[in-house]
């Protein structure tokens, strides 16, 4: 009886290394490091006031009021017979922005500018029969912005809120905020100046007559 043929031996394969996935990077997952920027409370601040602003201007839309406009006729309300200089130093609009502004209420009819009884030459603000009316509503449109905003931090974080953030308005004049994002204006090129010939030395008619030498230029 032959033998059996010995049996061949098995050759095991080995696994290619498994390859790491690349760490994710903000072309792929669409994050964005921003660094300090991200521990900013002025950069924090003005993201939280951009999206309340949006939410407001949202809300008050069908009224046609922006925030500067309703923070006037609020003031205004609450405190008729004020000055234009005592409404715009306290909500911190500059004299340039405060004038056209005002001028834009007065044209809707909802302001009315009269003479100041201490000083002739100043205007007292007072908001109209129209104006009051509106109020009223614009009162209550506020009201539901405001009861989202609450919705977001809860009735604690807006007390908390509030007693916080009127104590960063000593740092700088509020005002000036309306000019921190403006671009600079670009610089006017600078127009380079020609010069003017020289005018040539009037020659008289006895030196035109002399002879010249050779070689003397003639004047």
């Amino acid at each position: 009886m032959s033998e059996a043929p010995p049996k061949r031996p098995r050759v095991t394969r080995r696994k290619a290394p498994s390859v790491a996935a690349p760490p994710p990077t903000p072309e792929t997952d669409g994050t964005v490091d921003l660094g300090l920027i991200g521990e900013s409370m002025g950069f924090l601040l003005k993201r939280a006031q951009m999206a309340v602003f949006h939410d407001f201007i949202r809300t008050f839309a069908a009224a046609d009021i922006r925030p500067a406009q309703f923070s006037v006729l609020s003031v205004i309300d609450r405190n008729p017979g004020l000055k234009q200089s005592q409404v715009s130093t306290a909500l911190s609009i500059k004299r340039t922005n405060f004038v056209p502004l005002l001028d834009g209420l007065e044209a809707r009819g909802l302001v009315k500018r009269k003479p100041a009884a201490s000083d002739r030459r100043s205007h007292a603000l007072h908001l109209t029969a129209k104006g009051v009316t509106l109020m009223e509503e614009l009162n209550a449109l506020w009201r539901e912005h405001e009861q989202r905003v609450r919705d977001r931090i809860g009735p604690e974080g807006r007390v908390w809120l509030l007693d916080l953030l009127p104590r960063l308005t000593d740092l700088g004049d509020p005002s000036m905020a309306e000019d921190a994002d403006a671009e600079a204006p670009a610089a006017k090129p600078r127009a380079a100046r020609t010069r003017a010939p020289k005018a040539a030395t009037p020659v008289s008619a006895a030196e035109a007559a002399k002879p010249r030498r050779a070689g003397s230029p003639r004047r």
